[in-house]
């Protein structure tokens, strides 16, 4: 009883910190779709407007490769490349 009353506790924490969030733009180029579509399903797509100022291209490759890899992120090897080859092309310092 403890625990979910706890959870219910952060998720409405969570639900509050989440609530002034803004939508974000990314730059629309050939890939944003499968960027929008792959990256948003875990996490939020500023990350990519964040970590633009500090990845190069290949900082961006590793990114991508450690969202699969390690973080087990269900992108399929063509997706990845479009996903690389937009966030080098658009966010790639």
């Amino acid at each position: 009883m403890r625990f979910t009353i706890a959870m219910l506790f952060v998720c409405g924490i969570a639900g509050l910190a989440f609530a002034d969030e803004q939508p974000i733009d990314l730059k629309k180029a050939p890939g944003v779709d499968k960027v929008e579509g792959n990256c948003a399903a875990c996490h939020s797509l500023d990350y990519v407007q964040m970590n633009s100022p500090f990845l190069n291209p290949a900082g961006w490759d590793a990114t991508v490769t450690k969202m699969i890899k390690m973080f087990g992120a269900p992108i399929n090897d063509d997706d990845a490349k479009v996903i690389g080859d937009y966030l080098k092309a658009n966010y790639g310092g």
